[in-house]
């Protein structure tokens, strides 16, 4: 029987998800990594998701029309809300996705008594494709995050200045538009971090990751430091997986585990162009397991903590 990621939650349904009686064989959906409406080579754009596409727009043709109501010119507009003229523009015109934050600003200056924060959710939820909606779901309900990652840092820990450098290395190179709706749909997910109640995070990351200079020792020293920052908050717990480690039980690559509010675990996995959210229950506590374990191989907190200033000390 199907079992939907948010059916409880509120979220969005996973598509193909599925739960086997016996707890085994589950075939896992494949979904979008969630940055935007395309992938990087610009292909495989969905129907489903040209409907979000729709909403972003509907939702900048009424501001417009608000905006045009009220006399404002795009400029004064947007010193009202801290953003440029054409930063506006690209609001009205569908190329960009306002934060929750900024609909709520707009709907204030324009007097438009709850008119633009009733697209709030719509907005948010179509800065994502519709695939990954049921993960981007689970994030925003979950009460547990266990995330190992072996590449880059975790997008829920990236600073913007880090974020921007992965997307500007991209090749074929996305545009300036997408990279930033993919900024903008990042930042926005790490609100998780002043959630309340505020759900467990748990991050471990190897060494590797740490040292890995994209874009500059300015913006890596800005990234260690953040994770200082973000480490200290009680709900949160970064650990660094060393080097000189002699066993990693993480060795099949970076996964997430999500524990929803009704106890349901589920896992999430990315590879090369593709990405997987698993609900069978095999699956699932064998990966929470794994986590344990990777958690018990790795630097303590504290430990983490001083291994990183250590590392802002060479830079």
């Amino acid at each position: 029987m199907a079992e939907r990621a948010g059916a409880e939650a509120g979220a969005e349904a996973v598509p193909g998800e599925r739960e086997n009686g016996d707890g085994g064989g589950a075939s896992a959906a494949v979904v979008s990594l969630g940055d935007g409406w395309e992938s990087d080579d610009g292909a495989g754009r969905r129907p489903e998701d040209e409907a979000g596409r729709g909403v972003v727009v509907a939702f900048g043709q009424t501001m417009k029309t608000l905006r045009v109501r009220e006399g404002l010119e795009r400029e004064e507009f947007g010193r009202r809300l801290g953003y440029s003229a054409s930063t506006i523009a690209s609001f009205e015109q569908g190329r960009r996705i306002p934060t929750p934050r900024t609909i709520e600003r707009a709907d204030e200056v324009l007097g438009a008594g709850g008119l633009l924060c009733l697209w709030k959710e719509q907005v948010e939820r179509a800065q994502y494709p519709v695939r990954f909606r049921g993960m981007a779901g689970l994030e925003k309900e979950c009460i547990e995050l266990l995330m190992y990652d072996a590449l880059i840092v975790n997008g829920l820990l990236q600073t913007e200045d880090y974020m921007r450098a992965l997307l500007g290395m991209r090749r074929p190179p996305l545009t300036q538009e997408t990279i930033d709706q993919r900024v903008t749909a990042r930042l926005a997910r790490q609100d998780i971090f002043d959630r309340q109640p505020a759900p467990l995070l748990g991050f471990v990351m190897t060494e590797a990751v740490l040292r890995q200079r994209y874009g500059g020792a300015g913006v890596l020293r800005g990234q260690l430091e953040h994770l200082l920052l973000l480490g200290q908050k009680r709900n949160v717990e970064i650990q660094v997986m060393p080097l000189n480690c002699e066993e990693n039980a993480g060795v099949n690559g970076p996964f997430t585990v999500v524990t929803r509010k009704d106890g349901k675990k589920f896992v999430y996995s990315e590879a090369h162009a593709t990405s997987t959210l698993e609900a069978d229950t095999e699956h699932t506590v064998l990966a929470a397991a794994r986590y344990g374990i990777i958690r018990s191989q790795a630097l303590r907190p504290r430990e983490s903590a001083q291994f990183i200033e250590r590392l802002l000390g060479e830079l």
